[in-house]
């Protein structure tokens, strides 16, 4: 059923003038602005996209943005889905299947989260490594899934090493400071204990937030490249925790998004 459904929404879009995008890229909290240097953008408001979810959550945006960015087509999610909008792992991760379908050949994702290894700090960015699922289920466990990928999807390495090595020496290049770490997807909303912290940190973590894993396994199922960078907006300290203020978590995402939007636009010209 998922296929049919999928090709209506990919209909839509061409329909609206979506034409073979280069790269997809998420956009996560906070983190809206690389829409603005989108050259001749058309949108497509999630509500009137076919089958597609919509964004729930008050600070994301919950629409596709197709144009150009530094000479390459892209299409951009600004406001993604999240478990804890009631959302099921299939929900979740129907946009990126969509945007594959469009054309994509590679997938750029951003997010916001919490730095559990202390040498990171507030407003710090981390190209992610590898991560840990902590959201307790699969975007790959449905009947069918077959018919999309092999079932058992390979993740040994899940995010693209290439991509990686360009942002490390744009970073360098730019002076900008890109740590490089473990990202653990936790399902939320509510946020971590100090217990839950410390677990965190033990099983090998650098920062903690609730996406990006499940886009990041169907991407791999779908054999799309994919470079992440997480923006790490709260420091999780579990021996000095504060009470978390998500305007101040928006705040820092949004001082720290210039230095983001310069890496992303300089990879896509390097692609």
């Amino acid at each position: 059923m998922m296929k049919e459904e999928l090709l209506e929404s990919v209909a839509y879009l061409k329909n609206k003038g979506f034409d073979n995008p280069e790269i997809g890229i998420v956009l996560g909290t906070g983190l809206g602005k690389l829409v603005d240097s989108i050259e001749d953008p058309i949108d497509a408001h999630y509500n009137h996209i076919p089958f597609f979810p919509l964004a729930t959550v008050e600070f994301h945006t919950g629409k596709l943005v197709y144009g150009t960015i530094s000479g390459k087509k892209v299409v951009v999610m600004q406001g993604r889905f999240h478990l804890y909008e009631g959302y099921d792992f299939l929900d979740i991760t129907y946009p990126i299947r969509v945007m594959h379908m469009l054309g994509i050949t590679k997938l750029f994702i951003s997010n916001a989260a919490g730095a559990v290894n202390l040498d990171f700090k507030k407003g710090d960015m981390m190209l992610i490594e590898d991560h840990i699922n902590l959201q307790g289920g699969s975007p790959l466990a449905f009947k069918g899934v077959s018919e999309f990928g092999e079932r058992f999807a390979d993740m040994s390495e899940p995010y693209d090493v290439d991509m990686r090595k360009k942002l490390i020496d744009i970073a360098k290049e730019n002076d900008i400071s890109l740590k490089q770490g473990v990202y653990a997807s936790v399902v939320g909303p509510q946020l971590e204990t100090r217990a839950e912290y410390r677990m965190i940190k033990l099983i090998g973590a650098d920062a903690v937030g609730m996406s990006t894993v499940p886009e990041v396994i169907v991407a791999n199922h779908l054999s799309l490249p994919i470079v992440a960078v997480s923006v790490l907006t709260d420091e999780c300290d579990p021996d000095n925790l504060k009470p978390v203020d998500i305007n101040e978590i928006i705040s820092i995402a949004e001082k720290t998004e210039p230095k983001m939007v310069k890496l992303f636009k300089e990879l896509i010209k390097q692609l």
